[in-house]
């Protein structure tokens, strides 16, 4: 059973949880996600199976796509409404829709990002979110990231009883960002406290909402002998690299590592830096080239059966 199930992930559930009740579901300890949702947030969460756990760094590695609100007003300790209120700035108007664009246009493209506290970066060897439990801090590492696109709707709507605003937003990003701090980022553009209101995941691993399957449509699927229906190919997370079928007298040397010449290959070095190989119409492994081998070399296997 090998493939990748382009999970639903419902609110209140951590990525962890669908992992162990997929496990249960299919009976097979060889699963695993491409990238962490929060409990609050719903969304697409690719869950590798079998020999596709390999390609989960593939994964990981393509863009993603938000959809959520952002809340102008208040603060919390999390970044989202799961935490507690550490500050509050009632709004007297509400931003209008240039001013709140003009905010977004500076966290758009490849900006420096602080991870929040109530998150699993890793630092001196503990999670954040253990510091943060803890009531300690702790200097956080800036990471880069690149957001492609972060669109609001509008202005959104002005609660002046509360003094908030909420906008809705959608934005497209690598990996490695923090949407709620984003949203909390635009607030300290307008010098206001934010907070994330609501996130849901539209895409990931090259997977769209619309594709997602729920964990009962997978059990429903397995208890029907049919996985067909929610297991995609391995070659789902390696769509933008070339691919070359190989011949069984290729195959043969693949499956043993051996190093492969452009000409067996037929692509050129000089334009294909890493190419995807299949046989029988399954995707086995990429090959990249060496500059130093002047050959095509094995970069990741996933399968040699």
């Amino acid at each position: 059973m090998n493939g990748i199930i382009p999970l639903y992930k419902e609110r209140g559930l951590t990525s962890f949880d669908c992992v162990a009740k997929l496990r249960h579901i299919l009976h097979t300890k060889k699963v695993g996600h491409s990238g962490t949702l929060d409990p609050g947030v719903d969304g697409v969460l690719p869950i590798c199976i079998g020999s596709a756990t390999k390609v989960v760094p593939y994964l990981m590695a393509s863009g993603k796509v938000y959809r959520g609100q952002v809340t102008l007003g208040f603060a919390t300790t999390t970044e989202d409404l799961d935490g507690d209120e550490v500050a509050r700035q009632a709004l007297t108007r509400p931003f209008t829709a240039a001013e709140l664009q003009a905010a977004a246009a500076h966290l758009t493209g490849t900006i420096q990002q602080t991870p929040p506290m109530y998150s699993a970066v890793k630092v001196h060897g503990r999670k954040l979110y253990e510091y943060a439990r803890a009531g300690e801090t702790v200097e956080r590492p800036t990471r880069t990231i690149t957001v492609t696109a972060f669109t609001l709707k509008d202005a959104g709507s002005f609660d002046a009883a509360t003094g908030t605003q909420t906008i809705d937003f959608e934005v497209s990003c690598s990996k490695g960002t923090y949407v709620r701090t984003l949203a909390v980022d635009l607030g300290r553009q307008l010098q206001v406290p934010a907070v994330m209101a609501s996130l849901t995941r539209l895409k990931s691993g090259g997977f769209t909402l619309d594709q997602a399957v729920t964990l009962d449509q997978v059990a429903a699927a397995m208890a029907d002998d049919d996985l067909t229906t929610v297991l995609r190919p391995i070659d789902y997370a390696l769509q933008d690299y070339p691919h070359v079928a190989l011949s069984e007298k290729l195959w043969g040397l693949v499956k043993n590592g051996v190093f492969l010449s452009p000409a067996e290959l037929s692509v050129d070095p000089n334009t294909v830096a890493t190419v995807a190989l299949s046989y029988q119409g399954e995707t086995k492994c990429l090959y990249q080239w060496s500059t130093e081998k002047q050959q095509y070399k094995p970069l990741k296997m996933f399968a040699v059966d």
